[in-house]
């Protein structure tokens, strides 16, 4: 059993990791919740009881009982509190982005490899299942060597009220650190990478557009996304020498923990839709394949850190992974858009 502390208790808490951490009771006890103005209304909601609110951090950071914690607050505030946690012996567990600057990742890591802790990002969209299906398609070979992947994470919402921010609260920063997540996972570190982000709704808000394609040889993998898309585009296309495969629609969690059905539903994340894959086999046969979903978890990122604390399994998300995730965000600010960086 792992005692687990939340530092934030928002949206990211309550719809993206207590309804699956508070599913794995035989793996996981959620101690406490620190968040610093206490909502005793929604403390009292059913999911929550027995767990201890504080608004001082102090609680959690003192109590050795508390091996993990997961920080769900504000982007420029987690390399604060994931470094006091680890300074306290805590392994840390942290929403996107992981922090705002490369270098204050780099930090974290070095302080957890010098006291034997973990500390990782929170990359649930791993476990879409969109992209499982689209990953156990190209493992199986049948794609042949792979040409060019492309992902979409499209919306029509024309409409946007001006808000100023930060680069952190732009489309790149919110949606792309999971698409490029999701790339390094399946072909690793690119040697060059293109940016074109935009902001077509509001110009004083941050990047409501972009584009980015990773370069690895002869492939290509782009992620696109716009709040400008009417008829969407597939999800994931993904083009081999041997054939392609197609999805269309998205996970279904999101929506679901959005309309209030809990992982422990019967028809959570129900999804029916199959990926289409035409190939030709060694023998110069043609197939179809109209593929099932692999079934969708976002729990199963608490999975992977119970594996990795208790059985000592590898990080479910590697240093480099997370750290050239850190590297691509952050260079995309740094000069004029569109352009092309080399990765050394």
């Amino acid at each position: 059993m792992i005692n687990n502390a939340f530092i934030g208790f928002g949206k990211s808490a309550t719809r993206y990791h207590l309804p699956y951490v508070l599913k794995r009771k035989d793996k996981f006890n959620v101690r406490y919740i620190f968040d610093k103005t206490r909502n005793p209304e929604k403390e009292m909601l059913a999911p929550y009881q027995g767990i201890q609110f504080t608004d001082s951090v102090e609680t959690i950071l003192k109590d050795p009982q508390v091996t993990l914690v997961t920080i769900c607050t504000p982007p420029d505030s987690h390399f604060y509190y994931a470094k006091l946690c680890l300074e306290h012996g805590k392994n840390v567990l942290v929403e996107k982005p992981f922090t705002t600057t490369l270098e204050e990742a780099k930090i974290l890591f070095a302080l957890a490899r010098k006291k034997g802790l973990l500390v990782t990002p929170y990359q649930n969209r791993r476990f879409d299942s969109c992209f499982l299906t689209i990953k156990q398609v190209i493992e199986s070979g049948k794609l042949g060597k792979i040409i060019e992947a492309e992902s979409h994470f499209d919306y029509f919402r024309p409409e946007a009220d001006p808000q100023p921010g930060s680069a952190f609260e732009g489309a790149f920063y919110g949606l792309g650190v999971h698409m490029l997540d999701q790339m390094l996972a399946l072909f690793g570190r690119p040697q060059q990478v293109f940016y074109h982000l935009r902001h077509l709704r509001q110009p004083d808000n941050p990047d409501d557009t972009y584009e980015a394609q990773l370069f690895y040889g002869d492939l290509k993998a782009i992620i696109k996304t716009s709040h400008l898309v009417k008829v969407p585009c597939p999800r994931f296309v993904v083009h081999g020498s041997k054939g392609s495969v197609v999805r269309y629609h998205i996970d279904q969690q999101e929506t679901c923990l959005k309309n209030g059905i809990m992982p422990d539903h019967p028809d959570f994340a129900a999804d029916q839709q199959c990926a289409l894959l035409e190939y030709i086999d060694d023998e110069g046969q043609s197939h179809t394949e109209h593929l099932p979903a692999v079934k969708g978890d976002y729990g199963r990122v608490y999975d992977a850190i119970y594996a990795t604390l208790k059985q000592g399994a590898a990080n479910y998300v590697s240093e480099q992974e997370a750290l050239t995730n850190l590297e691509i965000l952050e260079r995309a600010f740094h000069q004029p858009s569109p352009s092309i960086i080399s990765l050394s």
